[in-house]
């Protein structure tokens, strides 16, 4: 009776430490899960706003109008395995709704990250409508979309997005936060990074119209990060074919060189391929058009008074074995930087095709990028 008096003593004792010990290691594992971002949701946003005034093709232009507007909605699910949407707003240039602004997706994919191994550092799969390898890199370099699509997405080479899947990495570990914090904490791998993938080919807001898949890789090397940690080297490459029933043939070779410091950012690409993603760019035998061209970038940085001068110039010839195609675009102007890469921007955009009356621009522009 003693025996069984005092185990029950020593139960309801224990209860207590019991229950404290179970609530401490719940309230630990809920803790890790909140440091880990598990079951945390995100939304961010990004916007450009502009005005433009001058000639396009010659007539006059004066108003007002809405480039992009992106809602970006991310969701931790485990440690590993986070998700990603972005509706993209955008004004209908065709068809009977021309005018109206329209909603498609931009990005909507799965994202799973692996354990370090060897020189892949924070390396990671997107599956579904992803990233491309190479635009998003290059705007984390030219961080001016607002004023304008990149070199080879406005001369209608690719867009930024696709349906496929896609391995990220970085290499060799990541730079200092020295480096990250004064300079660009954007692809910061020690070495540089890499990017491969496969894709429909037809971008993110084309329909599939073949079985044809393109393989499309980056890779970028920082060759002296301990004596000029700015500087990278990068080859971007795809391999496969337009977005059409033929299935017409599409390459593209590009060679970018970039040096990013706390004052100065320059870079210059040179590419060289046949047709382009959405199987247009064709001879009057069908078959897809050599073109190359070339780019160069810079930003001078006045972080004292929030201000940037940035210049642009490209080159692009879509005949290069005749005459007619060469195409010269010159971009001006300076920004004025907010919080949070918003910014504003005052520039002077003039474009020209082999001189010839109706093919060119000279357009003013004040644009707005917002951010959060």
């Amino acid at each position: 009776m003693k025996t069984a008096v005092w185990i029950s003593i020593t139960v309801v004792a224990l209860i207590p430490s019991v229950s404290t010990a179970q609530d401490e290691s719940h309230l630990n594992d809920l803790q890790a899960a909140g440091e880990a971002g598990i079951g945390q949701t995100t939304i961010g946003g990004k916007w450009y706003i502009n005005f433009r005034i001058g000639d396009v093709d010659g007539d006059k232009v004066s108003r007002f109008g809405l480039d992009r507007g992106y809602i970006i909605i991310k969701h931790q699910l485990t440690s590993r395995l986070s998700g990603r949407i972005t509706p993209d707003i955008s004004m209908d240039r065709e068809g009977d709704g021309e005018g109206d602004l329209e909603v498609r997706l931009k990005y909507l994919f799965l994202d799973f990250k692996f354990d370090d191994l060897w020189l892949f550092t924070e390396p990671h799969v997107e599956f579904g409508l992803a990233h491309r390898p190479w635009l998003d890199y290059e705007e984390h370099i030219n961080h001016y979309r607002v004023q304008g699509t990149m070199y080879l997405e406005r001369n209608g080479i690719f867009n930024s997005g696709d349906y496929g899947i896609g391995l990220f990495s970085l290499l060799g570990g990541s730079m200092d936060d020295g480096y990250r914090a004064r300079v660009s904490d954007n692809y910061p791998g020690r070495y540089g990074s890499l990017a491969v993938g496969i894709y429909n080919g037809g971008g993110y807001h084309g329909i599939e119209r073949n079985t044809n898949k393109t393989f499309e890789g980056r890779l970028s090397l920082r060759p002296l990060p301990d004596y000029l940690p700015g500087l990278q080297f990068s080859y971007h490459g795809v391999y496969g074919a337009g977005n059409d029933v033929d299935g017409t043939d599409w390459t593209v070779n590009l060679l970018y060189a970039s040096w990013e410091s706390e004052y100065l950012v320059v870079s210059g690409q040179r590419y060289w391929g046949a047709g382009n993603f959405k199987a247009t760019d064709l001879d009057a035998n069908g078959s897809a058009l050599r073109q190359n061209g070339y780019s160069f970038f810079g930003e001078l940085r006045l972080p004292q008074h929030h201000l940037s001068l940035i210049g642009r110039y490209d080159h692009f010839d879509d005949t290069p074995s005749a005459e007619g195609g060469e195409a010269q675009r010159f971009i001006g102007g300076v920004a004025y930087h907010l919080k949070n890469q918003s910014k504003v921007v005052v520039d002077y955009d003039a474009y020209d095709r082999d001189g010839v009356a109706g093919v060119s621009q000279k357009l003013f522009k004040l644009s707005m990028e917002f951010s959060f």
